[in-house]
């Protein structure tokens, strides 16, 4: 269904990455790769590199970015990954992003694409301040994607649903300015190396999803 398929998903939270991506996956069979549940994985399964990262989750400390590269390529050599994969999150630096590649030289794969959701701050920060939480049973609604059948009440047990503290204005806010400073740069570093194609996320997702496909092939 599509020819590009080791990707990178990159954009500001409020982008659209994981409504798209879930589309993505159930289509195509490929992989979504996620840093939090690799690590959580290779400490449970008591690996080597899971090992290492255990005594740093342990102090408190942050797994260094080189660790958690060898273990992202790792996990991107196995037979589940064999179909493609979507990272989502990861790099989020040009430093991450350097060592991602050096990890796929490792297993003999590279990237064919890294995808990045343009979105304008005015609709991210609607997106990011319009979600909804249930104080029952922990459903997750959207104003905007997701909105309950009754304005106020979940839809499964009926209960109030509340806007939590993290979805913020100013949580929003300091989010997309992390994103700015940490993760902007990110696009002219993968634009000079040729691999940047860009999906319009500001569209409604019968129109944005189209062309994901398109620039995929």
């Amino acid at each position: 269904m599509i020819k590009k398929k080791n990707l990178v998903f990159l954009g500001p939270p409020g982008a659209g990455k994981g409504t798209l991506s879930e589309v993505l996956i159930k289509e195509t069979g490929i992989s979504h790769i996620s840093t939090g549940n690799i690590l959580r994985a290779e400490i449970k399964n008591e690996t080597e590199l899971g090992k290492k990262a255990k005594g740093f989750v342990s102090s408190g400390a942050l797994v260094p970015d080189e660790l958690v590269a060898d273990m992202v390529g790792e996990w991107l050599g196995k037979d589940e990954c064999g179909k493609g994969f979507i990272l989502d999150g990861f790099p989020r630096t040009v430093r991450q992003a350097e060592l991602l590649e050096q990890a796929l030289n490792k297993i003999g794969k590279k990237l064919d694409c890294v995808v990045y959701f343009k979105a304008g701050e005015e609709l991210l920060l609607k997106r990011l301040t319009a979600r909804l939480t249930c104080g029952g049973c922990g459903a997750i609604f959207n104003k905007i994607f997701s909105a309950p059948k009754q304005e106020g009440k979940c839809d499964k047990c009926g209960k109030d649903l509340v806007q939590r503290a993290d979805d913020s204005l100013e949580t929003a806010q300091e989010r997309l300015k992390v994103y700015n400073v940490q993760t902007a740069p990110l696009i002219e570093y993968y634009e000079k190396k040729g691999l940047l194609c860009s999906v319009d996320s500001e569209l409604p997702k019968n129109k944005s999803y189209p062309m994901l496909i398109s620039v995929l092939n």
